[in-house]
């Protein structure tokens, strides 16, 4: 029996979101602590849609470790494949609140974040090449570990068919890489192995080297994808397909409180869309309210939409 339709893979950390909106981080007083990391959020946006889901991780020995467990227990999200690493600590992320459009993160994942020393002998293989969609992500091809594993995992998920999706999440953070050449040549590794890629402009610009949203989405295509999304922001999404249909769905207005979460969310109802049988467009439709759902709300994964809010926004905006 499989554990869960989708498996995520890669980053994790406690999220402390401040209770003081709108000032810089200096002069912030207190923090509201949540659950956070890309991946493991993309997993949570996918529960919550009622799409079982895992995520694959590492968490330190200590008491965020345990607190990161227990949150994704109650986002009933199998935490069956969360280890845990001996000597590092579990990741921090402060996070900067200052809508519409300053969202700023510091990191604490130095010298190491658990989750990058994840290694592929940490894998559930069995379980990855069984999973009708597994997702991936860039920061875990920025160091090793964690790079050989992503690589053995996506390397796992070759020629399984049977409408098996293997999603890549480019998700490019500057510094976390030596060079944005090193990422360029991990990021074409790993879109040889998927069938879908997400990314917003400077993602696709660092892979593919354009920042025109139609070019990139085409050249995604032609390096193996069979359906490429271009998140843009303020001017909604494209989507190109491997049998050139192209998609151009709009923002959906809304108040932007955070946007920190939106692609995430993005990502987890993309997960349940292509697992429901959806064709592209409504697929990349749904996911595209349940990210601007999120982007008008505070937290992330506390914050993800229910498929009645996704379905309740999309009919108000047609």
């Amino acid at each position: 029996m499989r554990l869960a339709s989708v498996i995520t893979m890669g980053r994790v950390s406690v999220d402390l979101y401040p209770e003081q909106v709108d000032v810089p981080l200096t002069d912030v007083r207190s923090f509201s602590k949540s659950l956070g990391g890309s991946p493991t959020n993309v997993a949570v946006g996918a529960a919550r849609l009622g799409t079982r889901s895992a995520v694959i991780t590492k968490v330190g020995d200590d008491p965020f470790g345990d607190y990161i467990r227990t949150a994704l227990e109650g986002f009933g999200v199998d935490r069956t494949f969360v280890s845990t690493d001996p000597d590092l600590r579990t990741p921090l992320a402060f996070c900067e609140i200052r809508p519409p459009d300053h969202f700023p993160i510091l990191f604490y994942r130095e010298p190491k974040a658990p989750d990058m020393n994840l290694r592929a002998a940490d894998l559930p293989l069995e379980e990855i090449r069984g999973a009708e969609l597994f997702w991936t992500t860039g920061t875990g091809l920025s160091d090793e570990p964690s790079r050989g594993a992503t690589l053995a995992a996506l390397a796992a998920r070759r020629g399984q068919g049977g409408g098996s999706i293997t999603v890549h999440d480019l998700d490019y953070r500057p510094a976390l890489w030596s060079s944005p050449e090193e990422a360029r040549r991990l990021a074409l590794e790993a879109i040889r192995h998927a069938t879908v890629v997400v990314g917003n402009i400077e993602e696709v610009e660092m892979a593919v080297g354009t920042s025109d949203a139609r070019r990139a989405a085409e050249a995604l295509i032609d390096r193996g994808a069979e359906l490429a999304i271009v998140k843009r922001g303020g001017d909604g999404v494209l989507a190109r397909t491997a049998d050139d249909e192209l998609i151009d769905v709009p923002a959906v207005e809304v108040d932007v409180i955070n946007g920190l979460g939106a692609g995430d969310a993005f990502g987890g109802a993309l997960c349940h869309a292509l697992l429901s049988g959806w064709d592209a467009e409504r697929a990349v439709r749904f996911a595209n309210a349940a990210g601007a759902i999120v982007s008008s709300r505070r937290l992330c994964a506390d914050d993800m939409p229910t498929l009645a809010e996704v379905e309740g926004l999309l009919a108000v905006s047609r």
